[in-house]
């Protein structure tokens, strides 16, 4: 990806949010976009950039959740000062009285404890602004808004900021479905770069479920933006939007497209995961993936070598006749026997279980699937040098 010339362009202050685990990456995109004065937080990175980069970044950024717009950052003790400082805003800069808004806080303070309290004050504040200006209020909209406002409050520190995103940048517009456990994009997204994978080797997932690790494969190999299938940013409602400078955005990256660069293979036991897959994935840019129903325990190898990375049970998913401790056990055997040159990577919420695969780990991330707090592990299997079972790398 070209990195873009930003520096005649007047610069704003930008958080992009992702999962934890994923920070490192997420500023390591942004800084092959153009950001600048990158710095990594908890669960965020915060940069420096344009209004060109901010597109960019909502089209290109795999391991973000959204991209906020810091527009000001004050002070507030308690109530009559947070509504004072909103205030302070010149809100017909970002929103006209015919435009809708919603506003979204998040609170981390003694002060104030209520978070859907802190969005109230901060919506009467600016519908009061209007009023006071021009005699009406504009409208508030909660799903679809064409200004969707963020306040950030830590302890008595409040920062506002505009949502450049809408919905979740996890929404890629590729999943038809519903499935019983579908892992989030952007972990899938943010697992697979992990692994150093570059789209050009053979890629394999065993558990595929509903396909989003193939999904998030596939985009990567073709040099696909994760937003480019979807349809609306939060930042296409807003009153500076540049349509002519989008248009040249989106036409850039359908030019930089390849053609897939690897083969990529998806298996799942279930025969309604594989419905799901071929639902979700059977669209012009993912037909080249090969899915098949297969246990794992069955599954010969459909290249010599490759990358593996899955998604197995952590143990409440199983059938009542199957055992966690055996199930992991399998999937160690059948790496062993069958998988000589291949590198497999695994997560899972269940530490225990995963010592039961039996090989050392020769690589390991923490990251968290919702509320579940994982190892990401990866297992070398070596042409003829396999770690016999029961030597795994001690626990932390």
């Amino acid at each position: 990806m070209a990195k873009p010339n930003h520096k005649s362009s007047r610069k704003d202050q930008f958080i992009a949010k992702t999962l934890f685990g994923l920070e490192e990456l997420l500023a390591e995109e942004l800084r092959q976009l153009g950001a600048q004065k990158v710095l990594i937080l908890r669960r965020a990175v915060s940069f420096d950039g344009d209004k060109e980069l901010m597109y960019r970044a909502n089209l290109h950024c795999r391991t973000a959740l959204r991209i906020l717009k810091v527009v000001y950052q004050f002070t507030a003790r308690n109530e009559e000062e947070l509504y004072r400082g909103i205030q302070d805003i010149f809100w017909e800069k970002h929103m006209s009285l015919n435009d809708t808004l919603s506003v979204d806080a998040v609170t981390s303070s003694e002060i104030f404890r209520h978070s859907k309290y802190a969005a109230l004050k901060t919506k009467d504040a600016i519908c009061d602004q209007f009023r006071r200006r021009t005699g009406k209020r504009p409208s508030v909209e909660t799903r679809h808004p064409n200004l969707k406002i963020n306040v950030h409050i830590f302890e008595d520190k409040v920062t506002v900021s505009l949502d450049s995103s809408g919905s979740s940048l996890h929404m890629r517009n590729y999943r038809q479905g519903d499935h019983p456990a579908p892992i989030n994009e952007v972990l899938a997204a943010g697992m697979i770069m992990l692994t150093g994978w570059d789209g050009t080797t053979d890629f394999i997932d065993p558990m595929c479920g509903s396909g989003t690790l193939l999904a998030e494969a596939a985009l990567i190999t073709q040099n696909i933006a994760p937003g480019a299938l979807r349809r609306y940013f939060g930042f296409q409602g807003w009153r500076s939007f540049n349509k002519q400078l989008w248009e040249k955005i989106k036409k850039e990256e359908r030019e930089n497209r390849t053609e897939p660069r690897c083969k990529i293979f998806g298996y799942d036991k279930s025969n309604l995961s594989i419905r799901h897959s071929k639902d979700n994935l059977f669209i012009r840019e993912f037909s080249f993936i090969r899915i098949k129903q297969a246990r794992f325990s069955e599954l010969e190898p459909p290249v010599k070598s490759g990358i593996m990375v899955f998604n197995p049970p952590y143990g409440e998913r199983l059938g009542k006749e199957e055992d966690i401790d055996a199930f992991y056990t399998m999937i160690g055997d059948s790496l062993k026997q069958r998988f000589a040159g291949y590198d497999a990577w695994i997560i899972s919420s269940n530490k225990e279980a995963l010592k039961q695969v039996g090989l050392r780990a020769t690589n390991k991330h923490q990251l968290y699937n919702g509320a579940l707090d994982c190892k990401f592990q990866c297992f070398s299997m070596y042409e003829g040098s396999l770690t016999p079972k029961g030597e795994e790398e001690e626990e932390e």
